[in-house]
């Protein structure tokens, strides 16, 4: 197992979140999106960040929707329930995936949220398959910035969109660590904007949309800390106690400067 897959993954997952819920006084064989929104919103700005993207890239009802490094698949829920697109779930943690699988069914999404574990790098679809792409945190652990994008471009038919909210490099080094996408620098791999709005353009997307939003993320994850202890369902499921901590690290980093937040949307030239 790569080392990614190592730091996302965890034994017995989808019993844990099941425990959770009935802590938090949910019934799992009844469940709705809301319930799910503390542990499946694994990005900042929750739900309402991945409307905005949605809102920004234009999707529209019955598009299909490629979400690369989904994860248990809280964003294509959301897209499909709302939107009433069809998504398919990309991810390397083959746990997330199951697990994802498992929760769209007991919310009843089934028909319009697939997953797919496999690699981001090698993506298991053919070209032209999708309306969009949609890329939300996920690129963060992605050494070959360029087989990433390029794979996404392959996948996507001419004139689709590629939808980003994503992690970059700021103007500090270096990172501190532990932050929720690597807990030391061996598993993150930054660029700063200007690299990543220049590698896009020189594989043939056509910028819509770009917008740093680092303030906006700033202020929510000095609220998510200033919140307190996470109740029993939250993402430390996802990643262990020491969650709460690279949550502050990662404030930090933004703070400083060390990292930037944008959202950004690309037509397939």
């Amino acid at each position: 197992m790569c080392d990614v897959a190592v730091h996302y993954g965890r034994g017995g997952l989808g019993e844990a979140i099941l425990e959770a819920l009935r802590a938090a006084g949910k019934d799992p064989d009844a469940l709705t999106r809301e319930d799910l929104a503390p542990v499946d919103q694994f990005h900042t700005g929750g739900r309402d960040a991945t409307l905005e993207l949605a809102r920004r890239a234009g999707i529209v009802q019955d598009a299909t929707v490629l979400d690369v490094g989904g994860g248990l698949g809280g964003a294509a829920r959301l897209l499909a329930a709302e939107l009433g697109c069809r998504v398919t779930v990309l991810d390397l943690t083959e746990e997330y995936c199951r697990v994802g699988a498992d929760l769209t069914r007991r919310t009843g999404l089934e028909a319009r949220v697939g997953f797919r574990h496999g690699d981001a790098l090698a993506m298991p679809f053919a070209a032209g398959a999708f309306d969009v792409v949609w890329t939300q945190h996920s690129s963060m652990n992605v050494a070959d910035k360029a087989a990433l994008y390029g794979e996404c471009r392959r996948v996507l038919r001419p004139g689709g969109t590629l939808a980003m909210h994503e992690i970059t490099g700021g103007t500090g080094t270096p990172v501190h660590f532990p932050v929720p996408w690597a807990r030391d620098p061996a598993i993150s791999h930054l660029v700063p904007v200007a690299a990543l709005r220049a590698l896009l353009g020189d594989l043939g997307f056509r910028e819509r949309v770009w917008e740093d939003q680092s303030a906006q993320a700033l202020a929510w994850f000095r609220q998510r800390l200033a919140a307190g202890p996470a109740g029993p369902l939250g993402l430390h499921l996802l990643l262990g106690r020491d969650f709460a901590t690279m949550l502050g690290t990662l404030a930090r980093n933004l703070d400083e400067g060390r990292v930037r937040v944008v959202m950004g949307v690309c037509e397939r030239a």
